[in-house]
């Protein structure tokens, strides 16, 4: 049986280096979304979590485009419709019923 040599071996620690580098910053792009839901949805984290995949999954767009696209959002204010037609809908799901400190409703 063939051993791999000292380049193919560094070959993929860097292949593996590059792939971690990656998780990372697609980890810090989804927490930083879901700290923007939960800020303006009024909501846990954990309910973040939920209207970031609800999104994802009723658009068909990966998770991670997802939380660029509400990124992109709070820096310019722009946001393709059918984005910000989920993001509304399911924050409407699972945000309070109602804000903190407002007066009752009615």
């Amino acid at each position: 049986m063939p051993t791999e040599s000292g380049s193919d071996q560094v070959v993929q620690l860097q292949e593996q280096v590059r792939q971690l580098k990656e998780a990372v910053v697609s980890h810090a792009v989804v927490d930083q979304a879901i700290g923007m839901i939960v800020v303006l949805g009024r909501m846990a984290p954990d309910q973040g979590w939920i209207v970031l995949k609800e999104v994802s999954q009723h658009t068909n767009i990966k998770l991670r485009n997802v939380a660029e696209m509400i990124l992109i959002w709070g820096r310019t204010g722009v946001m393709p419709s059918r984005i910000r037609t989920a993001l509304e809908e399911s924050v409407d799901r699972h945000g309070p019923a109602q804000i903190p400190g407002a007066p009752p409703r009615g």
